[in-house]
């Protein structure tokens, strides 16, 4: 889907869902659609956008940590036969946008920092499969990626060569994509 598709489409959610909150404030609407519209938009300034992006957060803040992006509540065109099926029914590009969701479950713990001793690492991986599941792989932080250390503001180093004084690291971190490709991050530390 074109770039500009993608704004069109954010813009046209946005303004459909105004016009009906409008007369009747008592109807809503599917979070979800709101959230993967937002997300694909790069979350842009509006109530709606502020509210799909908080509740994408709270879904995957502890415990338990639910999917940030749960499909199967958008009914996307339903009836409408403007939205292109793909693998399960889902459109290509709306699979892009779900697909690009990552979730890292930091859970770091060492208790010396001589090299030595070993750290506890529960840390985990989630994301989409192909098929939209929502999957947990278990990770450890000296395989991270250096956007996590960025992202969550510790040192790669410090982790990786287990040095420095005792650290405790938990917090989730995720990260997504907009329509033009640029990351975009949410570290919530506890």
């Amino acid at each position: 889907m074109p770039k500009r598709s993608i704004s069109s489409w954010v813009s046209a959610f946005l303004t459909g869902t105004a016009v009906a909150v409008a007369p009747m404030a008592a109807i809503s609407y599917p979070i979800d659609c709101a959230i993967l519209l937002c997300l694909a938009g790069g979350f842009p300034a509006s109530k709606e956008c502020a509210a799909a992006k908080a509740e994408m957060i709270r879904r995957i803040t502890p415990w338990p940590i639910e999917p940030p992006l749960q499909l199967w509540r958008c009914p996307m065109g339903a009836g409408s036969g403007t939205v292109s099926s793909g693998v399960g029914g889902v459109p290509a590009e709306v699979r892009r946008f779900r697909d690009g969701i990552e979730i890292y479950d930091i859970n770091y713990w060492r208790w010396r920092g001589d090299g030595a001793t070993p750290a506890m690492d529960r840390t985990r991986v989630g994301g989409y499969s192909g098929t939209g599941q929502f999957l947990w792989t278990r990770s450890s932080m000296q395989s991270a990626p250096s956007w996590v250390f960025e992202a969550t503001g510790q040192s790669e180093a410090r982790i990786k060569h287990q040095s420095g004084p005792v650290l405790r690291w938990r917090g989730v971190l995720l990260r997504w994509k907009d329509y033009q490709g640029r990351y975009e991050y949410e570290w919530v530390p506890y």
